[in-house]
């Protein structure tokens, strides 16, 4: 099990890197991670909702993601309040107090008989913590942490962050709140996003183990732009201003309280001529050449964030100028139109109608079951977007993505609008999704990963640099490819810097080096 001295460690990247490893070294890993908060989501093969995290990891074991690796999904509403999803559905709403109360003490069956069904199925399964171990205020119910440990009879790794400051103080801090026999279960530290002279720490690496009788299986580098998925929004703080150097596009992504998904964009922000920004008021708009409303957990209350801070009028504004687009993905999507109803209080507020943006002649009615299901199909004959190339090719160009939502959206004018997509779900029968305006201006989609399709992301990119009498690029890289090639890259540098033979030992696996593993797969092949 690998647990952090606090949230936002690197816990989930160094899980993330171990499957890989694991999948190297010959062995069949999983993920697991009992209790997850996050509002990016992963839709499995059977159309369930897991936290993005576990989702990826998966990918990165190379298998299927399922819900037994993440049972228990909390996607927060508002302010103290959250959906719980079960295995991938959604199971209630509830305040923190009642969850803690009344879920929690009912919540080890549960994730005890996901934990075992992948224990049967996998050599290894990597267990992520949440938050630190050592939160005295929830630590009677945790069913994530240490006591997840001991049901589960798990060794610990402990992971801190070097690069926050105090990290032997997080350490040793951390060790002292534990209980004894919790403290039994921690085998071994990992020091993470360290720069600089590693002769220079070694004293401290010296005193800590010392102190603890714990060893140090690694002090691990700082590794720049991580392009894992990432599950927290707090990433998005780093990326405000988008990536360093000038970038001939310019894109504006809003982020509102709570957001989702925005994940959505990462394939736009690995293109060479593409800046991603993340801006939450009218200055931060500037003058994009697209701005795109994401996914959100509260679209109601996160349309009120628009209006308020002066972002609504802002986008206005920008849109009016020729070659600007506005896209909308799912909750983006669903604020482009006339109305939104939410009968049933499905966003947990007290608003059951409001006004949309008004840009596309659609209404959006939340209902209280959930759509979650995967979706792939081809760009719509006579869509409206602005996608440059050969016609005969882009009006088949294949679209493949994911759909997550509660609201049903319709429209009522198809004069006005065009449909932009052919899909259909697995086993299900072809039909059109999302509109746009006829000028291919305004569009919006229920499709998340849409951007990942690479001709369509490079075909719209390109429509917009046309906008701006730039000659287009040809296809710069491959999704699915750079997502591999990522992982391995990561896990070779946790590697470089792990003591793996240490690692299987507290696993109680015999160590495979990986040079001899390479050979038997060569052995095996002939």
């Amino acid at each position: 099990m690998l647990q952090g001295t606090a949230s936002d460690v690197g816990k989930s990247v160094i899980t993330t890197a171990l499957c890989r490893i694991f999948k190297q070294d010959g062995f069949r890993p999983a993920p697991f991670k009992s209790q997850n908060m996050a509002l990016n989501s992963y839709v499995t093969e059977d159309g369930k909702e897991i936290g993005r995290a576990q989702g990826a990891q998966a990918e990165a074991c190379g298998i299927e993601a399922t819900t037994d690796m993440n049972p228990i999904l909390i996607k927060p509403v508002r302010d103290m309040h959250s959906q719980i999803v079960v295995h991938g559905v959604p199971f209630a709403q509830m305040s923190a107090s009642d969850y803690r109360q009344h879920f929690l003490p009912e919540a080890k069956q549960t994730v005890m008989e996901a934990l075992n069904r992948l224990r049967e199925t996998y050599d290894i399964v990597l267990m992520e913590g949440a938050g630190s171990p050592a939160e005295i205020n929830l630590k009677d119910r945790d069913i994530v942490n240490m006591n997840l440990a001991g049901w589960a009879d798990s060794p610990v790794i402990l992971i801190s962050d070097i690069d926050r400051g105090g990290v032997f103080a997080s350490i040793v801090g951390t060790l002292e709140l534990l209980e004894p026999h919790e403290v039994q279960r921690v085998k071994g530290f990992i020091i993470n996003k360290f720069r600089g002279d590693l002769s220079l720490l070694q004293p401290g690496l010296d005193w800590l183990e010392e102190r603890t009788g714990i060893p140090v299986l690694g002090v691990l580098p700082y590794i720049r732009d991580i392009q894992i998925e990432a599950e927290d929004s707090v990433v998005l703080d780093s990326l405000r201003h988008g990536k360093s150097g000038k970038r001939e596009l310019d894109l504006a992504v809003i982020r509102y309280p709570r957001i989702s998904n925005f994940t959505d964009f990462d394939s736009l922000s690995r293109e060479p001529d593409v800046n991603v920004r993340y801006v939450t008021s009218p200055e931060e708009l500037g003058q994009p050449d697209a701005i795109l409303l994401p996914g959100t957990k509260d679209t109601i209350g996160d349309l009120a964030f628009l209006r308020e801070s002066g972002l609504e009028q802002a986008i206005a504004s920008q849109t009016e100028r020729d070659h600007v687009q506005l896209v909308g993905i799912c909750g983006g999507y669903q604020m482009l139109g006339q109305h939104l109803r939410d009968p049933f209080a499905v966003e947990a507020n007290q608003i059951q109608e409001a006004r949309g943006l008004g840009w596309l002649p659609l209404s959006t009615t939340f209902l209280e079951h959930k759509q979650t299901v995967r979706a792939s199909g081809r760009v719509q004959q006579r869509h409206p977007i602005r996608l440059y190339g050969d016609q005969d090719l882009v009006n088949s160009m294949p679209v493949n993505g994911y759909e997550i939502h509660m609201g049903v959206t319709e429209c009522h004018d198809a004069k006005q609008v065009t449909a932009l997509f052919e899909i259909a779900h697995p086993g299900g029968q072809p039909f059109q999704e999302g509109w746009g305006s006829p000028d291919g201006k305004v569009w919006g989609t229920y499709l998340h990963g849409l951007f990942e399709s690479d001709q369509f992301r490079r075909s719209w990119l390109n429509g917009l640099r046309q906008g701006k009498g730039l000659a287009p690029l040809q296809e710069t890289y491959s999704a699915h490819e750079r997502k591999e090639m990522e992982f391995d890259r990561v896990a070779e540098s946790l590697r470089s810097a792990l003591d793996m033979k240490r690692v299987y030992e507290i696993m109680g696996i015999q160590y495979r080096d990986p040079a001899s593993t390479v050979n038997d797969r060569k052995q095996a092949d002939v």
